[in-house]
Parts: structure tokens; C-alpha cells; sequence
């Protein structure tokens, strides 16, 4: 995906080690195929295989994980859309919400603007539907996804690249995004480098995922607990990576400090994840189990459950089907009415 690079010209403008994209898509017929849209199905492909290796390894039920996929893919893709379209409203709402936008821009994801913090939230609710209905923890699906979804991230940032977006400011660095000029900020040079976030985050994302399997490897965070490390390792990356871009977005002030949102959700992100990590971990200690499996769920306790109501289980009128115990018995005494005559005489 990235060019070779160039050397910095002699003649003191720099050249871009990492040109401008040559194309954003393809057609086929009347259909446009978007470069982004194929950078966010690479991403889900790769973190369902990832995600697939991991929980037949921790006993995973064959094929469960399409029942949870089906519903936690979805979700995903929609909470990712509505937090981008609230946190950066402009666009499809009009500057201070006064009604100028385009709500037909809300559906359009393939133009970019899928926000990570919906993404995970809706993604885990429709998650947590797909294990209830196959009888597995959403803890464990989490931990085991965790990775695969970091995996994601890294792959569906090169849709910002295509799509020439959320890059950072100005820079002379030898690896200097350039872009067309038709996506230049207002006020720059045309022949402007600008910091690649989309790289930056892209690396900081496969280191991540390599640090998760790693500790998971050594560790084996259960509860989880590998998914808030995965919070707290990507919010950590997220904070100076978002502090690097230019791109419009809602300002926040908090105690006299002015940040994006995004960073601000970031820090808030990373404290909770790590609160939590600690709290778990202390009173989870010694508690944790290795079955993916709701209680009373598991294969064992399900062929228990099969076997004590099987045909060769003893019955509730066991004892009284007894011989020589039942109803319909004989007994010594005969009838009641020969019982009582033997008793008088």
C-alpha cells in the first residue's frame, strides 16, 4: 500500500515518502466498490479469524463463533456510525445544529466516519445477544476477541489513507503523508506533508495486538480483563494520535483544558478500563474458571443433566414398584378383611 520511498529533494522541498493515494475504489457496472469499505472488510475478516483461533483453543462450541459474529458485526457497524455522526455533527446537522446539513450523509459510511467507541459499546451488546443464545460467557467471547479486534483497527485505519482524512498537522519528516490537492486544508500549501495518523495508529495497534497475545500467553486474563488491557492499550495510543490531527471535531473545555472529544473520551476510557481491570482482578482472585460456558451449560454438566433423566434413571415410584412391595403385592396377611379375622383369632 505504500509507495516506495523518496529521497528529501535537494532543492529544499520535501518529497512525500508517502504519496497520495492513486485510486479510492473500483466500479463494477453501476456499483462503486469504496477502497474504505474493503479496509473495513479486510478488518472484520482478519479479526474473525484471529477471534476463531482463539476460542476453539479456550473451547469454543464449533461454530459459535458466526452465532455471535452475526450479531455483534451489525451492532458494531451501526453504534460506529452514530457516534461519529454525534460527535461530529456539522456535516450532517448544520453548524450549531441550525438545520443546514445533509441527513441523507448519515447511511453514506463508505465516505469515512465510523467512530471506535459506538463500534465497541453496540458491538458488545450485540455480542452478549449472540453468546446468550449460544449458551457461552460474553467475558470469555470478549477475551478472546480482544486481540482480533485491535487487529481490526490497525487494517480498517488504511480507509482514512484512502479516503484522505483525519490526517495530523504539518510536518518535514522524511515520512510525510502528501495529498491531493482537493483534500488540503484551508490555509496550507498544496505541497504540504502532514503527519500520517492513520499509519501511526495502524503500528501502535499491531504492537498492541502482539503485547495482548503475549500477556494473555504468560498471564491468562480471564474475566475480562485481556479486553480492558486491550481498552487501556489502544485509549493510550488513541490520546497523542488524536492530539496530532487537524480535522474538524467538537471541542471540549474541561477544567480550563480544550480538547477534542475523542481525547477527552479517551482519557475516560483508559481510567475506567483500568479501575475495573484492578477491581476484578482482586476480587476475581482464585475464582476464575476456564469454561466458556454458561453455568449449567457445559458439555459435562449437559450429559449429567441428559443422563440422571435417561430410561434406566430410577424412578419415583421405585420403591413401591419393588417386588413384593407394591400395591398389587400379595402379602403374608392376605386381604385386609383375612388380616383382621387372623388378628381375632
Amino acid at each position: 500500500m505504500i509507495a516506495s520511498l523518496a529521497p528529501l529533494a535537494l532543492t529544499g522541498n520535501v518529497v512525500a515518502a508517502i504519496p497520495a493515494p492513486a485510486w479510492s475504489g473500483f466500479d463494477i457496472g453501476p456499483l462503486r466498490v469504496h477502497a474504505y469499505a474493503l479496509c473495513i472488510l479486510l478488518g472484520i475478516v482478519a479479526a474473525i479469524w484471529l477471534t476463531d483461533r482463539r476460542w476453539r483453543k479456550r473451547g469454543g462450541p464449533e461454530g459459535s463463533i458466526w452465532d455471535i459474529a452475526i450479531w455483534a458485526i451489525p451492532f458494531g457497524i451501526i453504534g460506529g456510525r452514530l457516534y461519529h455522526v454525534f460527535s461530529s455533527p456539522d456535516a450532517y446537522f448544520g453548524p450549531g445544529f441550525d438545520g443546514t446539513g445533509n441527513l441523507a450523509l448519515i447511511p453514506q459510511i463508505w465516505l469515512g466516519g465510523l467512530g471506535i467507541w459506538g463500534a465497541v459499546v453496540l458491538g458488545v451488546v450485540g455480542a452478549w445477544i449472540g453468546c446468550r443464545r449460544a449458551n457461552v460467557k460474553i467475558s470469555a467471547f470478549i477475551d478472546a476477541a480482544a486481540p482480533g479486534i485491535l487487529l481490526a483497527q490497525a487494517i480498517g485505519r488504511w480507509g482514512n489513507y484512502f479516503n484522505q482524512e483525519l490526517f495530523g498537522g504539518p510536518t518535514t519528516l522524511p515520512w510525510g503523508l502528501s495529498v491531493s490537492p482537493e483534500f488540503v486544508p484551508v490555509g496550507f500549501s498544496p505541497d504540504t506533508l502532514f503527519h500520517p495518523t492513520f499509519l501511526y495508529e495502524c503500528l501502535w495497534n499491531l504492537a498492541g495486538v502482539a503485547t495482548l497475545l503475549l500477556l494473555d500467553r504468560k498471564l491468562k486474563l480471564r474475566n475480562g480483563r485481556l479486553f480492558l488491557l486491550y481498552a487501556m492499550i489502544y485509549t493510550a495510543g488513541r490520546v497523542w494520535i488524536e492530539m496530532l490531527r487537524i480535522d474538524t471535531a467538537e471541542q471540549i473545555t474541561i477544567l480550563g483544558m480544550t480538547a477534542r472529544l475523542n481525547v477527552w473520551t479517551s482519557i475516560l476510557v483508559f481510567i475506567l478500563a483500568l479501575v475495573l481491570f484492578l477491581v476484578i482482578g482482586r476480587y476475581r482472585r482464585g475464582k476464575s474458571s476456564d469454561s466458556v460456558y454458561l453455568p449449567g451449560h457445559g458439555p459435562a454438566e449437559e450429559d449429567a443433566l441428559v443422563g440422571t433423566s435417561g430410561s434406566d434413571a430410577p424412578t419415583a415410584n421405585a420403591a413401591t414398584d419393588a417386588p413384593g412391595v407394591g400395591p398389587s403385592a400379595p402379602t403374608d396377611a392376605g386381604t385386609p378383611a383375612e388380616a383382621k379375622k387372623a388378628s381375632e383369632n
